[in-house]
């Protein structure tokens, strides 16, 4: 990409061909709806219904962010190997999540639980790192922190649920 980009809400695009915009318009999209899901899979009770309902959302919006996101990278390599990565790393830990519950593997609540979390946490890592410095109140933190604040705040909260989840105490516990 050699063009000069545009600047949408304050946030820079690097490209402003229609093809990139395209598929930016498609990437931030499915990566709100990937978001909403996501938080409400999270609330949700965890039986049929919502939680389920949500988790599906979820998961194939974030195909959908996880495939735009790989055509993104290609455009703009190597300049977003570090995007490109998180991606990978976001979209295997949903699948991980997304087949131990499918497919019921043996201790499949915990790796569920981590796949879906972890899968979350990195997508918001990507997000910030790639639009933090635009962001209002964001663009006033050190870069690092656009690295380590979805860990600091996700990861308390999922050993939190690990720990005392009542689906976890239920499963280890003695019938």
């Amino acid at each position: 990409m050699t063009d000069q980009g545009v600047v949408v809400v304050g946030i820079p695009i690097p490209s402003s061909s229609p093809l990139f915009l395209s598929l930016v318009a498609v990437h931030v999209a499915a990566g709100l709806i990937c978001t909403v899901a996501g938080i409400i899979a999270m609330v949700a009770s965890k039986r049929a219904g919502r939680h389920p309902r949500a988790g599906t959302v979820y998961y194939w919006s974030l195909v959908v962010v996880f495939l735009s996101m790989a055509a993104l990278s290609i455009l703009r390599w190597p300049h977003n190997t570090h995007l490109f990565l998180l991606g990978i790393l976001s979209f295997s830990a949903g699948v991980i999540g997304r087949m131990a519950r499918r497919w019921l593997w043996r201790g499949w609540l915990p790796v569920h639980m981590t796949g879906m979390a972890v899968s979350y946490i990195l997508l918001l890592t990507a997000f910030y790192v790639d639009n933090g410095p635009h962001l209002p109140l964001w663009r006033s933190l050190p870069r690092l922190a656009y690295w380590l604040l979805p860990s600091i705040v996700g990861l308390p909260i999922l050993a939190w649920a690990l720990k005392r989840h009542p689906l976890i105490l239920r499963s280890a516990s003695p019938n």
